[in-house]
């Protein structure tokens, strides 16, 4: 089972929305929202985010996001309450950002603290995700053409990510002299790649190729829009 996240707001509406963009990223991810006081009213609530922490755990541990300070202080005293605290972890991270991230590196079954620092690594910032890496060993370059009609925005950014997870590959995906990690979903939204253009892929490693035809398959699909 994957990691399960809980989004702690003060708005019980702000908090079910990120929750509903993150599980459109991650569909079999638990992403369950802790937003506002019992009767809708702004504010956090321990009893919720207790609640939610318990119906977010489904094995594997939870990842808690908040908006403002008084959230955190609620979230962390939920997970301090824990039988076993360890099994979560508050985040310091951008909400929507760091929920999106999160959200993926869960699908792609890493664990808690793999979850926790994609969500904190969200807002790290574009600039760090768009440094190429060296390459190790040989390379293997492919260009595509983006045929979809809303290019990498964020579903087909999320399917591509989540299509490398579990291989052995390093996967760079360039667009005009952007360039981004193709794990990041957020990177790859960054790139501002859309219909039309044209993206080269570069993966190195054990599974290079593996990888590259997950994505040509991506693309042959047109991410499944």
């Amino acid at each position: 089972m994957s990691v399960g996240l809980v989004i702690v707001s003060h708005s019980e509406r702000l908090a079910a929305g990120v929750a509903e963009l993150a599980v459109q990223m991650a569909p079999d991810v638990k992403v369950v929202p802790a937003g506002g006081l019992p009767g809708g009213e702004v504010g956090t609530d321990f009893d919720k985010v207790s609640a939610a922490l318990s119906d977010a755990d489904t094995g594997s541990g939870v990842v808690l996001l908040y908006d403002l300070g008084s959230a955190q202080m609620t979230a962390e005293l939920a997970v301090e309450s824990l039988g076993d605290p360890t099994s979560a972890v508050v985040a310091d991270a951008p909400l929507v950002e760091g929920a999106v991230a999160a959200a993926v590196e869960a699908q792609g079954g890493k664990d808690r603290e793999a979850v926790a620092r994609a969500a904190v690594g969200a807002g790290v910032g574009s600039d760090v995700e768009q440094q190429p890496v060296a390459a190790t060993g040989e390379s293997i370059i492919e260009e595509i053409e983006l045929r979809n009609e809303v290019g990498l925005h964020a579903r087909p950014a999320a399917l591509l990510a989540r299509s490398l997870a579990g291989l052995q590959a390093d996967v760079r995906v360039r667009a005009g002299d952007a360039e981004a990690d193709a794990a990041s979903v957020l990177g790859l939204m960054g790139l501002g790649a859309r219909k039309g253009d044209r993206i080269t892929l570069v993966a190195t490693g054990t599974d290079a190729g593996t990888a590259v035809q997950r994505v040509l398959d991506l693309v042959d699909q047109n991410f499944g829009e």
